[in-house]
Formats: structure tokens, C-alpha cells, sequence
């Protein structure tokens, strides 16, 4: 009651502020109710359907303490919207949300769903609870102190972490009970889905060690491996992706044993164990709040650092790539496993997370805009979320980016569905040349230099190319990006020379086609290429012909 007491003037100011300016009112139940958002196969690909329609989220994700002050946010949202983001992450926390045992406080996120409505933007929540970065930091002040009800995990040398061990029952049902009590409520007050999806928990695992030693997790070891992990891998043995093959083979493909017996005493076979748990918990947590609100969800992942890496060097246990199998064992209700990706190696790390059918989403990653187009281009990715988005400057590239992509929503999606979208990125100075095969037509980019657009400032480095590429018609393309020039040869039986027939470029505008200039002469070399020079992210129509 006292936090409540503490955000009711700023709440009745928003609301005045909001209804004077003819914006959303507050959630309240009355609100007709929406289609519910849901991911699902469509075509060739997985989508988000919000509204029923499918939706890419152009997304930025907030500091993680930013939504714990609603006075502090509100300067944010405006922000955001001028950014042209249709998708906020926000947060709700346990501390907050639960600050006293079976006593809930939602304020914050009422404000979050209020805000992200009235700013045009749909909301994304990460459930800061059990973990934060392999932490429970965001874990209630009641449920840190009481230690012998909700023990810590423990390390080699025994020593006792800011981490509750994901063997204890008591941890598991607390969590879970203030997590249903989230998506109760949200059902109650966001009956038009501004909420469209969740994140379980952030970036599970253990680190300091490859596994848990708390007297729980010892126990557990010595005892036989779970006959729900067993006749999962069983049934699903010709599928497993290799990282967890080679574990299990190392054994002989044991079917029944203790830990040990099946899955040996290295630190793999360590990650291994902590996967079942952690997402045992994790999908225990999300089983939870689907009773209450079946929206989608998701779990993700503090990413392996490199090859020689080690489990306990990063999180052992939560959701990297090569324990996917083991997730989807322990919490079938996740909707998908989602990489944070700081790392350069940004196309491996997509490949490696739509493995066995994954959707890909990235809610935490760098602010790069080759990188969303290859993401959206090559593995029809749900949505791009760079981490603290409020700290850009508001004329980022992203904004600019955000803005081409969204009005092309409607097309991006259609034609993802149809397997005829696909995208290059130049990612170093010497990647000049680069080719793809879509249409009947090799398509063949060289970025940097060259053209008519303007040169670099002085000391300057030529931007990044990037185009995303999507065959609308036979012989029509749509080309989005910047710093490439693009020449086209056939790759079908029938005439062996390709020219451009048409060049236009313009805009979209909620999918529809608002055409500029009709390109040719010099801004066509005569006929033999299209080029997206700059600056900023342009778009072109072109339609081919073949003669000889």
C-alpha cells in the first residue's frame, strides 16, 4: 500500500495528461478484447500475430532499473516513439511486484502498458525474477533473507552465491505463484494485448562452475536421470542437434543411470544437468503465467564467449545453443530460446539459435542496422531489440531504419511467408563483392565506392552496405538498404543477358507503394545497374528483362 501511495499522484497526472490530449485511457478491463498475440507457422516461416496479422517487432529494450520510476520514464516514451520503435521491452521485477510475501503492487507495469498504448507502441516484459544475468539480485528482500527456506546455490569450494539453487521446491513455487499473479492481472487490465509476449526470467545458468553443489543439487546427481529427459531424447534421438549427441554418445546412449552413468563427470555433462533444472524451473514459471494468460514466451540466453569456454565461464545451464535440446525437453511451453548477442560473430550466432525449428528474436544486441536487415532478411526473424535503447541519440540509424522497415511491414511479411525474402551485408572493408541466387537471377552487390552518391565526410569511413532483397513477381525485386550497386545475370534456360528494365525509387506507407523517380541514364549506368548509395536507407523497384 505504501508503493501504492507513492505513484498514485503520478499516475492521476499521466492519466489527466493523457486524457486531455485525446490519447488511450488507462488499462481497464472494459476495453473490447483483442485477437490473442501468438506465434505460428506461416508458409515458409514462423510468425508474430498480433492483432492477427503478422508483426515484426522493430523493438529497443530499456535499462533494466529505467521502469522502477515512472517519473523517470516519462520524458522516455516520447522518445521511443519518435525513434519509430513498435515494440517496447520493459520490465516488471519480483522485488516490486511482490516487495512483501502475497502482497502485489502493479503499478509499474500499468504504467508501462498505459505509456507503451498511448505512444503507439506494443510491450514486451521481462520477468526479472528468480534470475538476472545468473543472479537473484531482483529476488524480494523476504525471499534473500531466508536462506533455509529458499537455499543458495553452492560451488566447489562451498561457498554460497547470490543465486537460489533451481532444485528447491519452495524458490520454484514462489516464483511461479508472484509470476501468475503477473499475468492474472495483466489479463484483467490489457484485454487489447498491448503486453504481446513475455521473457521468463534472464540469462539462467551458474557461473563460478560447471554445476550446482548445493546438498539439493548433490542429491540430485546421485539419483537417476529424470525418465521424462530419457524418453525424450529417446523419442527424438535421430534429431538432437550434435553438441548434445556427442555428450550423450560419450556414454554409449545410456537410457537409464544416475547423472554420472549416462552423461559422465565433465564439465559438459555438468551443463547438461544444470539445463534440465534450470529449465525444468524456468518452464515451470512459464507454465504458470500461461494458465493465466497463454501469450507467447520466451527464455534467453547469456551467449558461450568463445570456443575454449568453458560451462561455469558463462552461465552452465541456461538456454545457449547447444542445450536447446535439453530446453525443450524441460519446458515445452516456451515458445522459443532467444541469443543477447554482443559477440562479432552475429550471423553464426542466428544460424546457430534456428536450429530444430527455433524462431529467432533478439532482445538484447547492438544497435546495427546490417544486422537487423540480415536477421529479418535471412532467418525471418520476429524482431531486433538493441539494449538500452533510451540512451541513443534519437536521429540513430535505427530510427531511420525503423521507419523504412515498419511502412514495409505488410510486404516484408508477406513475402517472408513465401520463402522469397533474403538479404546481404558487407561486414568488413574487403567483403566488396558478394552474390546471392533468388528469382531465376544471380544478384550481384558491390559495396562501397563507385556511383554518384556522395562521398564520405573527410576522415570518415564508407557506411556499412547492406540490402534487403525480396522477389515480389517473376523478374520484380524490392531492394532496401544502402551502399551497393547491384548488376543481375540469369541463372535459368532462356535468354542469357539480364537488364534493367524499370528502376523507382520511393517509399512505402502501411505497405502501399508511393513511387519518386524513375532512375535511368546516369543513375542507372545506362541501363546495366541499380544502386542504393546513401545516405540513409533507400528503397527501389526494379523489374528485369532478358535479352541477347
Amino acid at each position: 500500500m505504501a508503493a501504492m501511495k507513492r505513484y498514485l499522484p503520478l499516475l492521476f497526472c499521466a492519466w489527466a495528461s493523457a486524457s486531455a490530449q485525446g490519447a488511450p485511457q488507462a488499462p481497464t478491463a472494459a476495453n473490447s478484447a483483442a485477437p490473442m498475440p501468438v506465434i505460428r507457422q506461416n508458409g515458409a516461416v514462423k510468425q508474430m500475430m498480433v492483432d492477427g496479422k503478422p508483426f515484426l517487432m522493430l523493438a529497443g529494450e530499456l535499462h533494466n532499473s529505467s521502469a522502477s520510476s515512472i517519473e523517470y520514464m516519462k520524458p522516455i516514451w516520447k522518445k521511443l516513439e519518435a525513434m519509430n520503435l513498435n515494440t517496447v521491452i520493459g520490465t516488471a521485477s519480483w522485488e516490486l511486484v511482490e516487495p512483501q510475501e502475497g502482497k502485489f503492487d502493479f503499478v509499474l507495469v500499468d504504467d508501462q502498458i498505459h505509456q507503451a498504448r498511448a505512444n503507439h507502441m506494443r510491450l514486451v516484459l521481462i520477468w526479472f525474477g528468480t534470475w538476472k544475468n545468473a543472479n537473484a539480485s531482483y529476488a524480494p528482500l523476504w525471499v534473500k533473507k531466508d536462506y533455509q527456506r529458499f537455499p543458495r546455490v553452492r560451488s566447489r569450494d562451498g561457498a554460497a552465491r547470490e543465486e537460489l539453487t533451481p532444485l528447491a521446491e519452495a524458490s520454484l513455487a514462489a516464483d511461479a505463484r508472484a509470476f501468475r499473479a503477473l499475468m492474472r492481472h495483466i489479463r484483467a487490465v490489457d484485454p487489447q494485448h498491448t503486453v504481446i509476449m513475455m521473457q521468463v526470467e534472464n540469462e539462467t545458468g551458474k557461473t563460478g562452475d560447471s554445476r550446482d553443489r548445493s546438498p539439493l543439487a548433490e542429491a540430485a546427481w546421485n539419483k537417476p536421470v529424470p525418465s521424462e529427459l530419457m524418453n525424450y531424447l529417446s523419442e527424438n534421438k535421430a534429431r538432437l542437434l550434435p553438441e548434445l549427441t556427442r555428450v550423450w554418445g560419450a556414454s554409449g546412449f545410456k537410457t537409464s543411470g544416475t547423472w554420472p552413468e549416462v552423461f559422465g563427470t565433465d564439465a559438459w555433462a555438468d551443463e547438461v544437468f544444470m539445463a534440465w533444472y534450470v529449465g525444468r524451473y524456468v518452464g515451470k514459471v512459464a507454465e504458470a503465467g500461461k494458465a493465466e494468460l497463454p501469450i507467447p514466451m520466451y527464455a534467453n540466453a547469456w551467449l558461450v564467449q568463445n570456443d575454449t569456454q568453458l560451462p561455469g565461464g558463462y552461465p552452465s545451464g541456461g538456454p545457449v545453443s547447444r542445450m536447446h535440446d535439453i530446453w525443450r525437453a524441460a519446458a515445452p511451453g516456451l515458445d522459443l530460446l532467444a541469443p543477447d548477442i554482443y559477440l562479432p560473430d552475429f550471423k553464426g550466432v542466428c544460424a546457430s539459435y534456428t536450429r530444430s525449428g527455433n524462431p529467432l528474436f533478439i532482445p538484447e544486441a547492438r544497435a546495427s542496422v546490417p544486422n537487423l536487415f540480415w536477421a529479418l532478411g535471412n532467418h525471418a526473424a520476429l524482431g531486433y531489440s538493441p539494449f538500452g535503447i533510451e540512451s541513443l541519440p534519437q536521429d540513430t540509424p535505427l530510427a531511420a531504419a525503423y521507419q523504412t522497415l515498419g511502412s514495409m511491414m505488410p510486404v516484408i511479411t508477406r513475402y517472408q511467408a513465401e520463402g522469397k525474402v533474403a538479404a546481404v551485408v558487407q561486414e568488413t572493408p574487403e567483403q566488396r563483392n558478394q552474390a546471392i541466387s533468388t528469382g531465376g537471377y544471380k544478384l550481384s552487390f558491390s559495396f562501397g565506392g563507385g556511383g554518384r552518391g556522395p562521398a564520405p565526410a573527410q576522415g570518415q569511413a564508407p557506411a556499412q552496405g547492406f540490402a534487403l532483397v525480396i522477389n515480389t513477381a517473376p523478374d520484380d525485386f524490392v531492394l532496401a538498404g544502402q551502399g551497393f550497386s547491384l548488376t543481375a545475370a540469369p541463372e535459368t534456360p532462356g535468354p542469357r543477358i539480364a537488364g534493367f528494365g524499370t528502376i523507382d525509387e520511393g517509399r512505402y506507407e502501411r505497405g502501399v507503394w508511393l513511387p519518386g523517380r524513375r532512375l535511368n541514364g546516369d543513375e542507372s549506368g545506362g541501363g546495366s545497374r541499380a544502386s542504393l548509395r546513401g545516405p540513409g536507407v533507400g528503397v527501389l523497384k526494379i523489374k528485369l528483362y532478358r535479352y541477347e
